[in-house]
């Protein structure tokens, strides 16, 4: 699957206020704008002997990250499978049409939700972790000889 800029799913605003619609979108797009950094925390869980990163993006001298995804060597795991980290940016700036900021983010995910005002897991309407784990395995990490993106 082809990069694709987080923005074009960001929840409406029943879907910010009502946890059930919001759950009730499509995968990618409960993974891109909701639970990006439960998906990325997954990715890490799910790969422990590998260097899998944190990264939040945010727009430039903004304090809040609005997305989050896991890196691996020079590609990037979100909403869209695996892409090069580099195109992953290149789509999500494009998609802002502003200047975005790359944060590395060395937190763990409860420090992370506190700082950046996103939810723990058991703050959704249903644990998203089953999900984010059926999500990731979707999509063959690059390491794998038989990488994929379906």
């Amino acid at each position: 699957m082809e990069a694709t800029a987080a923005g074009k799913y960001r929840r409406t605003p029943l879907e910010r206020a009502d946890q059930q619609v919001s759950w009730e979108r499509s995968d990618q797009a409960f993974f891109a704008a909701g639970a990006c950094h439960i998906l990325a925390w997954a990715c890490r869980e799910s790969h422990p002997e590998k260097s899998i990163g944190i990264t939040g993006l945010r727009l430039a001298a903004e304090p809040q990250v609005f997305h989050v995804y896991a890196t691996w060597n020079d590609w990037a795991f979100d909403h869209s499978g695996w892409n090069p980290e580099s195109q992953l940016f290149m789509v999500n700036q494009d998609f802002e049409a502003r200047p975005l900021e790359r944060v590395k983010i060395t937190a763990n995910l409860a420090a992370f939700c506190a700082e950046h005002y996103s939810r723990m897991p058991h703050q959704y309407w249903q644990d998203p972790l089953p999900r984010a784990h059926a999500y990731l395995r979707r999509y063959s990490p690059p390491w794998e000889s038989d990488h994929r993106q379906t």
